[in-house]
């Protein structure tokens, strides 16, 4: 879908920190984009969201999380990314199907192939026009974060899991590299955001 761009990465990775420095590039430049995030992004999508990362539902079967990251998915474009790519804005969103397909679909077990087909009942044709990767191993990200947030039911799952989404949004990247633009988010964040903006650019996504 064009003019609809997700940001993937790992937990710890600083996805939340580059889209709030790139939110206020756009700002400062007139740029019309509408920045959101997943799960959540809209009133109902949030909800579903405090459910999900509450560290107190840690008995939450597997599947049942991955249905609601899906239901969640189908408020939050119903909401917000529907309406304002229709109106002809840049949508940038952190995070959206990748995720599932890597953490539900890879990281818990539960197949990549059930996940993809969930996902395609949940988004349709509202596939990003690309994905951009922000690369730094679990083991990188958390020891610059200073360790996982506790209080967060997903950055809170053991190690072993976190190694197996890096690996799996690095099988992804390797079975469909047009889809992605991949990024090294291991130097200062400067020169993360630098690189995101180019790609931005680059893609004509931006000026």
């Amino acid at each position: 879908m064009r003019n609809f761009i997700t940001i993937e990465g790992c937990d710890g990775v600083g996805k939340t920190y580059q889209t709030k420095l790139l939110r206020q590039y756009c700002e400062e430049h007139g740029l019309d984009v509408v920045f959101t995030r997943e799960p959540g992004g809209s009133d109902i999508a949030e909800q579903i969201r405090k459910i999900i990362l509450d560290a107190n539902n840690s008995a939450m079967d597997d599947l049942c999380e991955a249905f609601l990251y899906a239901a969640s998915r189908i408020q939050h474009l119903k909401d917000i990314v529907k309406p304002a790519l229709s109106a002809g804005k840049v949508v940038i969103c952190d995070r959206y199907v990748h995720s599932s397909y890597v953490y539900q679909g890879l990281g818990r077990g539960l197949g990549l192939d059930k996940i993809v087909q969930l996902n395609d009942i949940a988004v349709g044709d509202f596939m990003p026009q690309f994905t951009v990767f922000l690369d730094l191993s679990p083991q990188d990200a958390f020891l610059r974060k200073g360790g996982a947030d506790k209080s967060d039911r997903m950055e809170a799952a053991e190690y072993d899991f976190h190694i197996k989404v890096y690996q799996g949004y690095k099988s992804l990247i390797a079975r469909n590299p047009q889809q992605f633009e991949v990024i090294d988010a291991s130097g200062t964040k400067e020169n993360t955001q630098r690189q995101l903006r180019e790609v931005l650019i680059r893609r004509g996504v931006l000026r």
